[in-house]
């Protein structure tokens, strides 16, 4: 190679000095003496070719070429290759030569476009400069010169596509930076999706919660008054409440008698209650005609007596728990023993002197076995109506259902376990599960006991027993046949508890209706009182039933409920009428 290389471009002349690192020619420029300046002539394709730096316009005149010039088919393939020193394809202007890097000025470029400023080739990171033939000074370059300069063999484009290793990273860490924030804010989406959602439910819970003190009753302001309260805890219409009822009958096998109660489950209010029934509220027997619930009890029967306890009451009893004192006792030791408030001494009934220790104390929190519990249950003391042994009966209903287990399946197994005999429709699985919602109840402080007014003459009384049965048991009061038979209350003064029983069967046998009076201070004679005139008939003949003299028989008052009521003194002889 030569080297020295001279080529007219404008004003002078210039020197090859060497290559870059690009394996483009480096020239300097020679001085000259000072000519005259000739007019240059702009390029064609300065004028209509395309130039890569200066937008995609097409070439007027053929198909779109990125090199300046139409396609023509394989003209351009032909070209000669380039002779003249080429070009970094950078700017427009003749007569403008920057310098390149070392001091040496770039070549003008032969089409008369000055190089881009601040682009120099050889720098790093900058697109290589791509050599292009030039014509002589003044003569525009061939009509396919663009489409020649672009058929350069490949390799020499290879480094232009290469892939820059920070670009990669940086494409990595936008990627990254993107991720990292959907992943921010689809976090708070969530986040506020969750505090949206439980105050939402917080919100139900609290209309839920208001909604069911309103229904329930217990509003502030909204409570039923006191009068009502104590026989009731609920204010919610009766007729909309569900309730599961069951009638148990305890059985002293030892010494006679019954107690009956009634198990409510209130499913609508989560109310559960224990409702006391005297013996002496009066009932319509089999026959028709009125008759006490004791009396009912023990002739005729569970069936029976159900189906007398809903007529008076107005209720749907599901079935009958008959109760003997012996499974009583076996239920509280298989439990475990319960805690009682007792509220007074109950003697040993298997001790043989007077001043021997009571079985139970009187006092708060007693734990009482199988055998004590019965013995409080059934305890009445002297002088005490039948309420108060029914109120100790109910203390101890309540406490088992306490101490029993709220599983269903678990109180089944206790039932079976006890072995008693389960009267239809009630069945062992229908009552276990039934318990263990009571005991539920119960353990939650949602339990209460109520007892059933009842006058002496059997009848409810006109407030306080209408509203125990309207609103615990969702009944409507009735009273016995009005053509019932003529009802008799007895009060037994004569000192001899049987002689009560002895007096019910003499009036029933005589077609009278029996009411319990309970007890009353011993008398030596008996009495036998009716209210008016026309009544006195009625009062006779009740005392010509039960044996005693014409001369017992006056005016004098009546129990509430009785056409009759008679006081047993001493000188009753049961059988001697």
């Amino acid at each position: 190679m030569n080297d020295r290389h001279d080529a007219g471009y404008g004003d002078g002349q210039y020197e090859l000095v060497g290559y870059d690192t690009y394996g483009q020619p480096v020239y300097r420029q020679v001085t000259r003496p000072p000519q005259p300046r000739q007019h240059h002539t702009p390029s064609p394709r300065q004028d209509h070719g395309h130039d890569p730096y200066a937008g995609d316009a097409p070439r007027q005149g053929g198909p779109y070429d990125p090199y300046g010039g139409p396609d023509t088919g394989e003209t351009a393939r032909q070209q000669p290759p380039p002779q003249a020193p080429p070009h970094d394809g950078r700017g427009t202007g003749a007569h403008h030569h920057p310098r390149r890097p070392g001091g040496h000025a770039a070549p003008p470029d032969p089409h008369g476009r000055a190089p881009a400023a601040g682009r120099q080739p050889g720098a790093a990171g900058q697109t290589a400069h791509i050599p292009q033939q030039a014509g002589p000074v003044g003569e525009p370059p061939p009509r396919d010169q663009g489409r020649a300069d672009r058929d350069h063999p490949t390799e020499q484009f290879a480094f232009v596509e290469e892939p820059d290793g920070d670009s990669e990273d940086v494409i990595d860490w936008l990627k990254f930076t993107e991720n990292r924030t959907e992943r921010r804010e689809e976090a708070k989406r969530r986040a506020r999706a969750r505090v949206v959602a439980l105050a939402v439910v917080l919100a139900l819970v609290a209309a839920g919660g208001v909604g069911y003190l309103w229904f329930a009753g217990r509003l502030p302001g909204l409570t039923a008054s006191k009068d009502t309260a104590d026989t009731a805890d609920t204010a919610a219409p009766a007729g909309a409440q569900k309730r599961d009822v069951i009638v148990v009958h305890l059985h002293n096998t030892a010494q006679g008698g019954t107690s009956t109660a009634l198990l409510v489950d209130n499913t609508t209010t989560r109310q559960g209650t224990t409702v006391l029934v005297p013996n002496s509220l009066s009932v319509s027997g089999d026959d028709g005609t009125a008759t006490t619930l004791a009396k009912s009890v023990d002739d005729d029967g569970s069936a029976g007596t159900r189906d007398a306890l809903d007529t008076v009451l107005g209720t749907e009893i599901q079935g009958t728990w008959r109760l003997d004192t012996p499974y009583l006792q076996n239920l509280v030791d298989l439990i475990g023993n319960i805690e009682v408030d007792t509220d007074t001494d109950v003697p040993d009934p298997a001790a043989g002197s007077k001043g021997a220790p009571p079985l139970v104390r009187e006092g708060k929190a007693r734990t009482l076995g199988g055998r004590t519990a019965v013995a409080y249950a059934t305890y009445q003391g002297p002088n005490e109506d039948q309420n108060a042994q029914l109120q100790r009966f109910g203390q101890v209903m309540q406490a088992v259902l306490r101490k029993l287990t709220s599983d269903a399946q678990g109180a089944t197994t206790t039932v079976q376990t006890l072995g008693m005999i389960i009267e239809p429709p009630l069945t062992d699985k229908d009552l276990g599960a039934f318990l263990s919602r009571l005991a539920d109840l119960a353990k939650g402080g949602d339990y209460r006991t109520a007892m059933l007014p009842v006058r002496a003459d059997g009848t409810l009384s006109a407030r306080d027993g209408a509203s125990v049965v309207k609103n615990v048991l969702g009944g409507t009061a009735k009273s016995p046949a009005a053509d019932a038979a003529v009802r008799v209350s007895v009060r037994n003064a004569s000192g001899v508890g049987e002689n009560t029983g002895k007096a019910r069967v003499v009036l029933l046998n005589g077609g009278f209706t029996f009411l319990e009076g309970g007890t009353a201070a011993s008398a030596a004679v008996s009495e036998v009182a009716y209210a008016d005139a026309a009544g006195k008939a009625d009062a006779t003949e009740v005392a010509k039933t039960m044996g005693l003299p014409a001369s017992a028989v006056t005016k004098g008052d009546v129990s509430a409920g009785a056409d009759v009521s008679v006081v047993l003194g001493r000188d009753f002889k049961p059988g001697s009428s």
